[in-house]
């Protein structure tokens, strides 16, 4: 019984996807729910999962291919079974004989940026230990084995001794460049960020926060709260959303949006968090993170993060958001500028903990500081709305207890 396989079904904002990857071929057999394709759209990476068991005996669609919604993408025969899939295979018996099933094995479960890097330089699939989900080769896997590997020495001439100097220094007059064409989710980014730039009055203020208070009520309760809220960890991010939230309702312009010449004001706080993966940066967003707990809040972020981890993010997760907050001190950065994610028209930056001699009541104390920085549209927002809304956040963040009485 043949069964059409078809690209999944996107939403209106999404034009039209394309085939990163085929994890299976023509006339290998399939499991049901395996997957067997992944299609790269602007926005997330979507897999495309066997419908039954059987034999993929027809392939429509080729890597790189674009393709459409619900567009056709293979056929499967159901009806067959996995010995009698070698014959009826698009390729010659000795071909399919030939290949070793380990090597198809490392296919099935190699994302499209560790294939990539398996391809430009020759490695061997196999032989690279996967430590992803059901054993799947992530990036990171075959890094850390380009970083493990040992470097094959250059083969000596027939003439060794009046060839051996040169030969030592050949390798470091190498300038080898490559040419790789963007991935569509990180062609989307550089023009979401150029349009950003461009089509915004974008400006930034900053100020610093003592992180004190919050690490001790966090180096305080961190068990007890792991404990009781089922293994979930209690970090900074969830103080900050939670501040964010809070400052948001006292200044309803940070969390509005323009469209067109209209001005839109949320009566929600949807908080997109910035999470880096190795397919570009994404922004889950926290639903109505107003009334989401301390916990709700830290328990969303853990499963989002793991999601974007695994490709798992849906277009759902990610559309709207009214604000942004984006930590770049977990990779060491002590100040920077964030980009607006619009329509948006404020996102927060998070910093480096960092102890530095501060005056408190005229004396020189070391304390914990982090940098904020708060990027808005100067179109809609003034100077003074942004100092005052990242004042009352830097007034949470250093007084915790304002954001349980909503002071």
């Amino acid at each position: 019984m043949a069964i059409e396989i078809k690209a999944p079904s996107f939403p209106e904002s999404v034009a039209d996807g394309e085939i990163a990857v085929w994890h299976k071929q023509e006339g290998e057999s399939v499991a049901r729910d395996e997957l067997i394709a992944e299609v790269e759209t602007d926005k997330v990476v979507m897999e495309v999962l066997a419908p039954d068991d059987g034999v993929l005996v027809k392939i429509h669609a080729a890597e790189g291919d674009t393709v459409e919604s619900e567009q056709l993408l293979a056929t499967l025969d159901a009806a067959a079974t996995a010995t009698a899939s070698a014959p009826a295979a698009g390729d010659s018996a000795g071909k399919a004989a030939a290949e070793p099933a380990p090597a198809v094995d490392s296919e099935a479960v190699m994302g499209p940026a560790a294939r990539q890097l398996v391809e430009e330089h020759k490695l061997d699939a196999t032989k690279i230990e996967g430590t992803g989900k059901g054993g799947r080769i992530t990036k990171e896997d075959v890094l850390k084995h380009l970083k493990e590997a040992p470097k094959p020495s250059a083969p000596k001439p027939a003439a060794a001794k009046p060839a051996a100097p040169a030969a030592a220094e050949g390798p470091s007059g190498e300038r080898v460049e490559k040419r790789v064409p963007m991935t569509r989710m990180r062609a989307r980014i550089a023009e979401r960020l150029l349009d950003a730039s461009q089509q915004t009055a974008m400006l930034t203020t900053f100020n610093e926060v003592n992180m004190a208070p919050v690490m001790e009520l966090r180096r305080k309760y961190k068990d007890q709260f792991e404990k009781t809220h089922n293994g979930t960890r209690l970090g900074f991010m969830g103080f900050f959303v939670k501040a964010c939230c809070e400052a948001l309702k006292r200044f309803p312009e940070v969390n509005a949006s323009i469209d067109g010449s209209d001005v839109v004001y949320h009566g929600y706080q949807d908080i997109g968090v910035a999470v880096s993966t190795t397919n570009g940066l994404v922004v889950p967003v926290l639903r109505d993170a107003d009334f989401m707990s301390l916990a709700d809040v830290e328990a969303a972020i853990r499963d989002l993060g793991l999601k974007a981890r695994d490709n798992k993010l849906s277009i759902e997760d990610m559309t709207g958001g009214t604000f942004t907050v984006t930590n770049g001190g977990v990779f060491g950065s002590l100040m920077s500028t964030p980009i607006l994610n619009p329509p948006q028209t404020g996102i927060l930056g998070m910093h480096k903990i960092q102890e530095r001699p501060m005056a408190v009541n005229g004396e020189v104390k070391i304390l914990p500081m982090m940098y904020l920085a708060l990027s808005y549209d100067h179109r809609l927002i003034d100077g003074k709305t942004a100092v005052q809304f990242l004042v009352a956040v830097k007034d949470l963040i250093e007084d915790p207890a304002r954001i349980l009485l909503q002071l």
